[in-house]
């Protein structure tokens, strides 16, 4: 039993440094975008090609140690997003000897989350309301989210949702996305 947590800093500023974009490309799209720490926070600028892929996203390295948030119920991201439903997904120890970690886009833990036109939202990610998922299709298995061992984050713009169907709130064409903390909450 854990004591009761309180909200937790993750990542902020100059705490993404060792984050990646990874794009569409690895599997055959066309989508250009990369990620840069910027005083705000992390940045995502680039180009958003619907045909052959249509996703581009930042994540985080691979946690090694993985993080535990087993303390914790839920992650909290503020972002500037121009009103596009994002895709949070998380990376957690599978209880397979970590080997979906070993294949390209292995098993991840996902939500989407819509943003303001705007500004800054306040994305709040509830653990409970995660979703499996193995290369953006719904995992039909009984698995359990694992809060004591995530191994990565990742933010994503994809023109698939958690579900595998169409993401209404996908739009090709230039993107910029700004990642500005992300915090765990009690």
């Amino acid at each position: 039993m854990h004591p009761p947590a309180s909200e937790q800093v993750l990542v902020q500023e100059g705490g993404f440094a060792e984050w990646a974009s990874l794009n569409d490309t690895i599997m055959g799209g066309r989508s250009r975008a990369g990620c840069r720490v910027t005083p705000e926070g992390l940045l995502l600028e680039g180009e958003l090609v619907e045909a052959g892929g249509g996703f581009v996203s930042c994540r985080s390295p691979r946690l090694q140690p993985p993080l535990d948030l087993s303390a914790f119920s839920a992650l909290q991201l503020d972002v500037e997003a121009e009103g596009r439903t994002l895709k949070i997904a998380l990376g957690c120890r599978d209880g397979a000897l970590g080997l979906t970690e070993l294949i390209p886009g292995g098993l991840r833990w996902v939500i989407d989350v819509p943003t303001q036109t705007d500004g800054i939202t306040r994305l709040t990610v509830p653990f409970r309301d995660l979703h499996p998922t193995f290369r953006a299709k719904p995992v039909g298995l009984p698995l359990r989210f694992d809060a004591s061992g995530v191994t990565r984050i990742q933010v994503l713009h994809s023109k698939f949702g958690e579900s595998g169907e169409l993401n209404p709130g996908f739009r090709s064409g230039p993107i910029r996305l700004l990642i500005r903390s992300i915090r765990a909450l009690p």
